[in-house]
């Protein structure tokens, strides 16, 4: 028996070997071919919009909080909301746009932009937060929070 030509005889190891491959890379193909085809890849999520946000607490018998849209992106004042604690009134919520904060009167506006404010009645305890909730779906974030000097 030779033993180097048993070694170096691998003429049916290596056709195998490639039909192997071809077939993987095919399969491989085919399946992202489909997924983008069937709409699976292109699932596009809402993105949370980037915003910044300042707070200016007015004290002094007025207890008033001027929540002002320093810069970024646009934002749906339906889809704008301010939560927490007011500490005049306990927790509450309304939209931007629309609605009254514990008496206070918010503008009309249909989209919230750079300098952009509403004045909300809170006490010097307060402990709010700006939160986006787009009208198409279940999630939401805040963009921003504050709390009052004695919070």
């Amino acid at each position: 028996m030779d033993i180097k030509r048993l070694i170096q005889d691998d003429d049916a190891v290596s056709p195998v070997i490639g039909v192997i491959l071809m077939v993987a890379i095919t399969v491989i193909l085919a399946a992202v071919i489909a997924s983008f085809v069937l709409g699976l890849g292109d699932q596009a999520q809402q993105a949370t919009p980037q915003a910044s946000f300042s707070w200016e607490y007015e004290g002094g018998g007025t207890d008033t909080v001027t929540i002002t849209h320093d810069g970024g992106d646009s934002i749906e004042a339906q889809e704008l909301y301010v939560r927490g604690d007011f500490d005049s009134g306990g927790d509450s919520a309304d939209t931007w746009g629309g609605g009254t904060f514990d008496g206070t009167s918010i503008s009309g506006a249909s989209e919230v932009t750079a300098g952009n404010s509403i004045d909300v009645d809170a006490g010097p305890a307060y402990e709010l937060r700006v939160v986006y909730e787009p009208v198409e779906g279940d999630t939401s974030a805040t963009l921003s929070e504050d709390s009052g000097p004695n919070a």
